[in-house]
């Protein structure tokens, strides 16, 4: 459960009135994604990395999560079985020890077109990514029928549904900027109404209806305050209306009114001008000391970086790290947006055209700025930006090519579109130069401890960092395509079936490249005489091209690469209605990127550092003292504190590397059971001891002698947790009592089979706060809010950042609640710890600024009652 504290004047927290507040309740869960080896050294990893609460978390992602958006459709990953099944078991075993250059050479030719090619066609047609004007008429009425019901934001989505399928240049995308508009204005958002009335216009928006949007622009001006620029638009509309002579009808009539009622308010503005406004919303942003080091990009020179055949590349501290300190600030060398999952539009009928939200309708595709009034694509009605800008600068860069592959993309999978996109912004002359250079490696493909052992001699015999893979010539470790083409793809351990999908899928992009005369963009980056011409006289009808041959030989090392290196960058996204005063939250993956710095990070169940994230970019704070020669280690998910030993190794183990970390050490050496276990244990349910064993458990109490089965046990917490879910449906029909009942009931037979610190008996507590919160019983729900954090406190310690995002909610509980000097002292623990994990520029300490800054500036009279 979270609190979204909405910013106010001190004036409006000196009143006497409360103002409600708007719950933003997160789910409880913690996200299970899968990191897997950072670069593809001998201790990189997988796992997840979770921040509890509103702010974006980074984490890596592994082949195991999402395989329906990061890995091809189901039906295509079944088709390329059949293919490799049907192979020559000759050519099966060739293609098993291939190399990346020998796999697409004896590939090229395996997509038979009565078969695999027709299959493909068959899984695009259902991706739909085309420009469809019945399908933009269809949304602007659902988008009116919306607008009539005052449901604006939902309104503006499927506006921007309608202007995404207009044809370019048609009149009627100015009817869906307009409209879009109108539903800005009821929603508040007036600089971004205005934007959309000036697309309007030029669009060509119809003459005859241009008064009434040029009002609203007035009235928008109006409403921000600048007086000169309403006044201008309303001459305008007099200008028009003396050009069209006299209008009569109760339209025209309501128009005129409305022209005079702008006109009377404009000049009692411009008349008694209003006070300057009261400064305490406006928290100064504190800049972080930063030195960047000289030879890791984006890194502090705090920094340094290491190999090693055990850890292979890695970040190590220079001189001593004190907890908070920025230690990385990467931007993505590339990041495709995921498609997501579907959010259903409240009241949507079943349709030929889907009305639901995904990821593709909420986030710019280049920038994953959280989208309000999208600019469409001129081209697809699927890539959708946050600016013109950003609309130009994708279609500039990469989205010209990328834009009739759409369907192909979507049915292909993120790890596809991300291999394409990073060769389209690396360019082919360096594509070129560096697959040319791999080829010289190629022999060591199958011998990782020669490869080690070659790469280790060399970062000896080398001054500084140039030995170490990914440098360039003057030792610089930059977030460049050479790091990112130095992450090491694990080839030979892939299983050769995979291999093959992700041969297949890349030879079918390629091929699509082709016969869409496409060849040429993909080529256009400043390639050498060598690489310059398509020699088409070389290639029989329908094989590849020698250059295209070497782009599949790249995509094929990066979708390889991406099972191990992706970073998946998420977002706590709102769903379900917004028309009360709860809304729901749940973590979603936004979108797959490459950072090859980040990648540098190896793995810990015990890490000494925390990832934020915003926009593109990535920072990596200290989350304790870092003493110099320690390394730097990131959790990429199987936490000390949120697994047993032998789940975390068994989930590390199937990505490639056995995790010896200090935590696993610590565990498998002496064999004491984890923190997990102990805490997240049953108990006995006559005298409540702690219960022990594997299948059948004893109560640890001697006197007691109880045994019951572990299978029993765990069917009545299933049945607990669904009471749990059914409890928290009756809290989303606003039957708040009834639901209070339910989780009392559940905490009553909770005691009765887990111990007091499980997690789950916090979770409870949490969500009696979460009731209690939306009846407006702040001290109810700051009460059991507190009972939640004692719980999560001892999982998580006292400075953790989970603790961190608890802190924040209990003070808005408690700030929406007026116990002013708790809420002070809650918001001075939760800005310490927050400062640390997430920096001064996170929107949380933002927001915890700002409620200190008004209970600061209460009256007296109100302080003394508190």
């Amino acid at each position: 459960m979270l609190l979204r504290f909405q910013p106010r004047s001190a004036a409006a927290a000196k009143s006497s009135r409360r103002p409600e507040p708007a719950l933003l309740l997160p789910a409880r869960d913690y996200i299970n994604t899968v990191r897997v080896p950072a670069d593809g050294d001998a201790s990189s990893p997988i796992g997840c990395l979770v921040l509890y609460g509103g702010s974006d978390v980074l984490v890596r992602l592994g082949a195991a999560i999402a395989v329906s958006m990061a890995l091809p459709v189901e039906e295509w990953q079944l088709c390329a079985a059949r293919c490799w099944a049907a192979l020559d078991p000759a050519l099966r075993e060739r293609l098993a020890a291939a190399s990346l250059h020998d796999t697409v050479r004896l590939g090229c030719g395996l997509l038979r077109p009565e078969v695999e090619v027709a299959a493909l066609q068959r899984l695009c047609r259902r991706a739909r990514a085309a420009k469809e004007p019945a399908a933009a008429r269809f949304y602007r009425e659902e988008g009116n029928r919306l607008f009539g019901r005052r449901q604006y934001g939902a309104a503006v989505r499927l506006y921007s549904q309608a202007a995404s399928h207009e044809l370019p240049g048609s009149p009627e995308v100015s009817l869906c900027f307009a409209n879009r508009s109108a539903a800005l204005f009821h929603l508040g958002c007036f600089e971004v109404c205005l934007e959309d009335i000036a697309r309007a216009e030029s669009h060509g928006y119809p003459d005859r209806l241009l008064p009434k949007v040029l009002l609203r622009k007035a009235e928008c001006l109006l409403c921000l305050g600048r007086l000169q620029e309403a006044a201008d638009a309303l001459s305008v509309v007099d200008n028009k209306i003396a050009v069209d002579g006299i209008m009569t009808s109760p339209t025209h009539q309501t128009l005129l009114g409305k022209l005079s009622q702008l006109k009377v308010k404009i000049h009692e503005k411009e008349s008694c001008p209003e006070a300057a406004r009261e400064a305490c919303g406006d928290i100064q942003r504190e800049s972080e000391i930063w030195e960047e080091n000289d030879s890791i990009s984006g890194a502090s020179s705090s920094l340094s970086l290491k190999f090693d055949t055990e850890r292979g590349r890695h970040l190590v501290a220079s001189q001593d790290i004190l907890p908070g300190q920025s230690l990385l600030k990467e931007e993505a060398f590339v990041s495709v947006l995921c498609p997501g999952e579907s959010l259903l539009l409240q009241d949507s009928s079943e349709t030929v055209w889907d009305t639901r939200v995904t990821n593709a309708d909420l986030y710019c595709h280049r920038c994953l700025r959280q989208l309000l009034a999208s600019v469409p694509c001129c081209g697809c009605s699927y890539a959708k930006y946050c600016s013109q800008k950003c609309a130009d600068t994708a279609w500039e860069q990469y989205h010209r090519t990328e834009c009739s592959l759409g369907p192909l993309l979507l049915t292909l999978g993120v790890f596809c579109h991300v291999a394409l996109r990073t060769v389209l912004l690396a360019g082919f002359a360096e594509i070129g130069r560096l697959v040319e250079w791999s080829h010289d490696g190629d022999k060591d493909l199958h011998n990782p401890e020669a490869r080690c052992n070659h790469l280790s001699e060399a970062a000896d015999t080398r001054a500084g960092t140039r030995g170490i893979p990914g440098c360039n010539d003057s030792g610089q470790y930059q977030s460049s395509y050479q790091a990112v083409f130095n992450l090491l793809p694990h080839a030979e351990k892939h299983s050769p079936e995979h291999k093959f999908l992700c041969m297949l899928s890349v030879i079918a992009i390629c091929k699509q490249l082709q016969e869409a005369g496409l060849e040429a963009a993909v080529l256009n980056q400043e390639s050498s005489e060598k690489w310059s011409k398509p020699k088409a006289c070389e290639k029989p009808s329908g094989e590849l091209s020698p250059e295209l041959k070497t782009v599949a030989e790249a995509m094929l090392r990066h979708v390889l690469q991406l099972q191990c290196n992706a970073q998946a960058i998420t977002v706590m996204q709102e769903s379900g209605s917004r028309d009360g005063a709860v809304v729901n939250k749940k973590p979603v993956r936004l979108a797959t990127a490459f950072f090859p710095v980040l990648s540098l990070l190896n793995h810990s169940c015990w890490p000494n550092i925390s990832v934020s994230f915003s926009g593109t970019a990535a920072t990596v704070r200290a989350s304790q003292p870092i003493p110099s020669g320690q390394e730097v280690l990131h959790c990429y998910g199987p936490h000390r504190c949120r697994m047993r030993v032998a789940e975390r190794q068994q989930l590390l183990r199937q990505y490639f590397f056995e995790c010896r970390c200090q935590a696993c050490l610590e565990e498998l050496v002496s064999d004491v059971k984890s923190v997990v276990a102990m805490r997240n244990s049953f108990c006995c349910p006559s005298c409540r001891a702690p219960m022990q064993g594997e299948d059948m458990l004893c109560c640890s109490n001697e006197a007691c002698a109880i045994s019951v089965s572990r299978e029993s046990l765990s069917h009545r917490l299933q049945d607990l947790q669904q009471q749990i879910k059914n409890a928290l449906e009756l809290l989303r029909a606003r039957k708040a009592d009834q639901a209070i009942r339910m989780l009392q009931k559940c905490q009553m037979d909770a005691g009765n089979l887990l111990s007091p610190e499980h997690l789950l008996m916090g979770e409870m507590e949490d969500h009696l706060a979460q009731v209690y919160a939306t009846l407006g019983k702040w001290q109810e729900a700051a009460r059991h809010l507190q009972r939640s954090i004692e719980i999560v406190e001892m999982h998580h310690g006292p400075s953790s950042v989970e603790i961190g995002h608890e802190l924040f909610k209990l003070a808005q509980i408690l700030f929406n609640g007026f116990a002013v000097s708790e809420a002070l002292s809650t918001i001075q623990r939760a800005e310490e710890i927050l400062l640390v994990h997430c920096g001064p520029q996170s929107t949380q300490i933002q927001e915890l600024q700002e409620m200190k800054t008004c209970l600061l500036e209460l009256p007296r009279s109100i302080l003394q009652r508190t």
